[in-house]
């Protein structure tokens, strides 16, 4: 890092200046690189379907559900009686009572052991939890999230040492807040080239930088921070809200989530000590990525709750509106619609149920099934969104409190798609997310094969990876071409929906194949594939839906919902496997080189004349705004809750 003087301005930090290779090597190191536990994900990406992992469909323990359901039941009247999303929306703010209220009941420390006087509840719940508070209000779900899925209480709970526990965890279960600043104004996807630095000095470091994007930072009394260490890496560290040097600039304002509290969050000089480091130096990425792993699991619980909200306004809708003589429902352009919505959040549910449990008994590696739970929940429930404002037609575009002005129910479905939109970049943009799974899927390929497609490895090197290669395809390969999914009679416990497993199975190996190929004729130019590595990883995930829609199906057998949840993953099924078959189609048979060349004309500027016709935005300010060093020039616009 070196610093710059710009004429008639303070400093300002050059943009730390990372080539291609760099930025993928520091996104490779940051990587949990050995798989300890089995996982599903990675085996249905390999071919092969390892329902033993999640079926039977894992359960609460009898004390962790009996402590879930009594905070759930807590919560539901406090979401009631205490939560006004309307005033929430109408207001662009969380009313300090309602948060204060929230601390009452324990919500800050729903995941925060109990020994350190959180609630202690299992993933499962905590899931709940946040379905139900952004039902109530988005906001309200996105300030929970936040604080506890990736803010301090999961990295310190994970990384922090003994004595950060016992200093932070009682204090943010009684309701401190926290927040988690990774991004920069000019630093996304990419955090090698992070310009935030912690410089060592006397027991500690200085920090400088500016972080963009803070959910939770215009209220956060406690802050995870990402710096750069020079010469040492990007390192995490707890950081005092308050402490001299920090100043939040700006609260950010969104196309939805009205009452978010995010910031543009300044330090300057600010002095943390030694012991406020998570972790060792270097080792930041990697516990954001960790922490992530599970942390990934909120933002499909809200997803979730839109769903279910959906389908009821949806239902009752398309019941009670007539035209032509019928209810609108009974139109069959309707009625699509409306199975779609159903077997979506069914499915969705599915996914979240299965991870959630799964993360809660600890046996298996889920660090590709939270992935794909964050990717496809958020994408599914953009479309159901969608739909759900189609067939309320414009009372779908009309906002609530215009609907209330007028008489009618206030159902606010515009407001639902405003606020949804953004899960699909939150935590990972599903662009990002889908690279993340597809590097996770082809791992295997990578560890025995790797070294024959990269440059940089000697001609000797090669050799030894050949052969290394050749033992491994020579038994896998073989095991690809045939499978229990041919079998009529497999899966005979899951009756009619049976064939949907052996669907799955038949196409997890077709899948694995198709990877194997693209690796054999793109080698390393894979990873460029970007179009279809993201349909391989669309396919896997479908496949993981049906999966988990069968296991939770199986999992009713014998209530008096077994009848109706088996039609629901028969419906669901039936969509999904009709997607995967769409996208297998696509893997080789697309406009990906076309798009390609298009967009580098485009980018050339060949088709600006496309651009003529309009007003413009006149071109009076960066793209990316210029945050110069120094001490903040503007007022500290944190807000405080007594």
């Amino acid at each position: 890092m070196t610093a710059t003087v710009r004429e008639g301005g303070p400093e300002r930090p050059e943009p730390v200046t990372v080539d291609e290779t760099a930025a993928r090597q520091a996104a490779e190191q940051a990587r949990e690189t050995e798989w300890r536990k089995p996982s599903f994900g990675r085996e249905l990406f390999l071919g092969h379907l390892r329902l033993d992992l999640v079926h039977p469909h894992p359960e609460p323990t009898a004390e962790a559900d009996s402590r879930g359901e009594e905070f759930l039941a807590v919560l539901k009247e406090f979401a009631a009686t205490r939560i006004d999303g309307e005033a929430i929306e109408r207001d662009d703010r969380i009313p300090d009572e309602t948060i204060r209220g929230l601390r009452e009941i324990g919500a800050f420390g729903l995941k925060i052991s109990r020994e350190y006087g959180g609630l202690g509840l299992s993933h499962y719940h905590y899931g709940r939890a946040l379905m139900l508070a952004s039902s109530a209000s988005p906001a309200v779900g996105a300030l929970l999230s936040a604080h506890q899925s990736i803010g301090a209480p999961q990295p310190l709970a994970l990384f922090g040492s003994d004595e950060q526990k016992r200093k932070y965890l009682p204090r943010l279960a009684a309701g401190e807040i926290s927040a988690f600043l990774l991004t920069e104004p000019d630093v996304g996807s990419d955090p090698a080239r992070l310009a935030a630095t912690a410089t060592p000095t006397d027991g500690g470091y200085l920090l400088d930088g500016v972080k963009l994007w803070a959910t939770n930072g215009v209220l956060a009394d406690l802050l995870v921070v990402m710096a750069r260490v020079p010469d040492r890496g990007i390192t995490a560290f707890v950081v005092r809200a308050d402490a001299p040097g920090v100043t939040v600039e700006r609260r950010n304002a969104f196309m939805g989530l009205r009452g978010l509290e995010n910031s543009v969050t300044r330090f300057h000089q600010v002095y943390v000590p030694a012991e406020d480091r998570i972790g060792r130096e270097g080792l930041g990425l990697k516990i954001a990525l960790t922490t992530l792993n599970t942390g990934r699991l909120a933002l499909p619980a809200t997803c979730v709750g839109a769903g279910k909200y959906c389908l009821r306004v949806a239902r009752e809708w398309a019941a009670a509106r007539v035209q032509w003589g019928r209810a609108i429902g009974e139109h069959e352009a309707i009625a699509a619609k409306l199975a779609f919505l159903a077997a979506s959040t069914y499915g969705m549910e599915s996914v979240l149920d299965l991870c959630d449990l799964l993360a809660d008994d600890d046996r298996n590696d889920i660090r590709i099934e939270a992935a794909i739970a964050k990717l496809y929940a958020t994408e599914l429930a953009w479309r159901v969104v969608d739909e759900t404002v189609q067939i309320r037609g414009g009372r779908g575009y009309e906002t609530s409190e215009s609907l209330a002005a007028r008489g009618e129910r206030a159902v606010p479905v515009e407001q639902l798609l405003r606020d949804v939109r953004i899960n699909r970049i939150f935590e990972g943009s599903s662009e990002i997310m889908r690279l993340f799974i597809a590097r996770e899927a082809v791992d295997t390929h990578l560890s025995v094969a790797g070294e024959l497609i990269d440059p940089h490895v000697a001609l000797g090197g090669k050799a030894k990876a050949g052969a290394r290669a050749g033992a491994f395809y020579a038994r896998w390969l073989p095991g690809l071409t045939v499978g229990r999914g041919q079998n009529p009679g497999s899966y005979h416990e899951f009756g009619p929906l049976a064939r949907h497993l052996r669907y799955v199975e038949r196409a997890s190996r077709r899948l694995a194949r198709s990877t194997f190929y693209a690796m054999a004729r793109w080698q390393g130019g894979l990873e460029r594939r970007e179009r279809f590595l993201g349909r391989i990883v669309d396919i896997g995930a479908e496949l993981f839906a049906m999966t988990a829609a069968c296991v939770r199906a199986r999992r009713y057998a014998g209530t008096a919902e077994a009848d109706a949840v088996a039609e629901l993953a028969d419906l669901f099924c039936t969509q999904a496997a009709a997607r995967a078959d769409a996208l297998f189609d696509e893997l080789w048979d697309n406009g990906d080189g076309l798009d390609r060349r298009a967009a580098e004309r485009v980018l050339a500027g060949r088709y600006a004349f496309l651009e003529d016709g309009v007003q413009h935005a006149p071109p009076d300010a960066p793209w990316v705004a210029e945050y110069p060093a120094g001490p903040a020039t503007v007022p500290n616009v944190r807000r405080h809750v007594d």
